[in-house]
This record gives structure tokens, sequence and C-alpha cells, in this order.
């Protein structure tokens, strides 16, 4: 039983956020005891939560089915470890913390006997309370492509914007001149300019609702040959781009570009957010 407080528990479970898997339209995360989701939505709009109470040998999931489970003061069994392995997809992680525990090395030694990889064990907060472990699903492939493309495949198929309910939709960019800002040189200035196509009516900028489908959009146009130049994948707020006068195509397949020339439009850097939101 857990008997912390909603006050006590608060950084505990905020030190799980940057052990989610990377943004999506929508990450599923599964929520073991009902202490973490309410908390972890406050920091990640794109949660979709599920909650189990019960035992692992009740839960009824189905396999490769989540991205995330997140389990906050719960008991580390063998039982739990086979359940959630079962239930995340490849690459999916499992992140635990344990408020009044250390870390140990027999955390590892359970996490790997089941599987997990990529495996941290540490203190949950700075000033070392507690421990946070985290394992992840083993991809099925070693191909990083197929890799993304596999994440690609299980994110939102929208295809338009204004019924799009995700927070953030990712641009495919040029940076001139390709260099981080504390390299710049007085007279240079940063200018953006972002993929789109010709059309009859106006041009069309593609816009995609997660890295991961920018990431393949613009590896297979590369490997096509229909695309070259990207140096930047930065993300926008929905409401940002959807204000803009562009018309806007959402998640567009890369061979779009055989049978439409390119268009470059140009896009303001500081209408993006900061690359550590």
């Amino acid at each position: 039983m857990n008997d912390t407080t909603p006050h006590d528990r608060q950084p505990f479970i905020e030190a799980m956020v940057k052990h989610l898997p990377p943004s999506a339209a929508t990450l599923h995360l599964l929520d073991v005891g009902g202490y973490a989701g309410d908390i972890l939505k406050q920091h990640r709009a794109d949660l979709n939560v599920s909650t189990v109470t019960a035992s692992p040998e009740r839960w009824q999931l189905t396999d490769d089915s989540l991205d995330a489970v997140v389990a906050f003061d719960y008991t580390m069994t063998d039982v739990l470890l086979s359940a959630t392995h079962a239930a995340l997809r490849p690459g999916g992680r499992l992140t635990i913390v344990l408020p009044a525990a250390t870390p140990d090395s027999r955390y590892v030694e359970m996490l790997e006997a089941t599987g997990y990889v990529r495996i941290l064990v540490e203190p949950a907060l700075p000033d070392g309370s507690g421990v946070l472990i985290r394992g992840e699903k083993p991809h099925t492939t070693a191909d990083t492509i197929a890799r993304v493309e596999q994440v690609a495949q299980r994110d939102d198929n929208t295809d338009d914007l204004d019924s799009y309910r995700g927070r953030y939709v990712h641009l495919l960019v040029v940076q001139t001149p390709n260099k981080p800002a504390w390299a710049l040189q007085p007279d240079e200035t940063i200018t953006w300019e972002a993929l789109a196509i010709t059309s009859a009516e106006a041009p069309l900028l593609l816009a995609f609702s997660s890295l991961p489908r920018a990431v393949n959009f613009m590896q297979q146009a590369i490997v096509a040959g229909t695309m070259q130049g990207i140096n930047k994948m930065p993300k926008f707020k929905r409401e940002v781009v959807q204000s803009w006068t562009h018309s806007v195509i959402l998640n567009p397949a890369p061979d779009i570009l055989d049978d439409h020339s390119i268009q470059m439009l140009p896009i303001d850097p500081d209408t993006a957010e900061a690359p550590d939101e």
C-alpha cells in the first residue's frame, strides 16, 4: 500500500518524464498502480493513459501494444517484468520509481533476465532519494531506418490538420547557415525554409504528426533521390501552424514528391518550440 501524499509523490513521478519514449502524436502509456498518470500528463500532453491496479496475473493486455509503462512505488517482481515486457512494443520503455529504495545491482539482474536492454538504475532525485529503474524492450531489427518506419507506422494516420488532435507537428526545414546560434558571426542571421510542394491553387506545406514520421519521410525520400538538403526537423504547436496562411498536408507519403515539384516556404524560426521542450 502506498502511503505517500500527492505532494510527496510529485517530484518522484516527475523524474520519470525524461525517460518516456520520444514524442509522437499519441503515446500509449500504462500506469501501474494509478499514481503517475495525472502528473505525467501535466508534462506530456500527448499521453493516452490506461491504468491497472490489479496484480499482473489478472491483466488483459495485447502484446506489443504499449509505448511505455510506468509504476510508482510498486513492488518489482518477475511477474510484473514479464507482463510489461510482453505488452510493450519493440523500443518501448518501462520506468519504475521506488521512493524508499536505493540503487542495487539486483534490479539490473532482474531486468536482464526478463530480456530488457538499455537498462538504467540511478537515484530518482538529485538529492539521492529513491531509485529510478528503466529498461527497454529490444527492437526487432538492427536497421535504423526500419526501426524508424516501425514506430512511424504506429503513429496517427490523420492527413487533415484540422481534425488532428495532437499537440505538435514537425516540419522538414533547410536552415541557412547550417550552424548553431553560438557559432554565428555578428553579421549572420539564421533563416528557415520549410519543405512544400506546388499545387494548382497554392503551395502545400508538408507537416508530420511526430518526429518518427518526419524522419521516415526524409529517409525514404533521400534514398529515392527526390529530396536533399534538409538539415532540421523542428516542432511547432498545432495552433501556430493552423494560424499560418499556408495550406498544409499532414503525414504525406514519400512518393508525393514523385508527382509534385518541391517548393521551399520561408518560416520564422522564432515560432518553433524550444529544442528541449
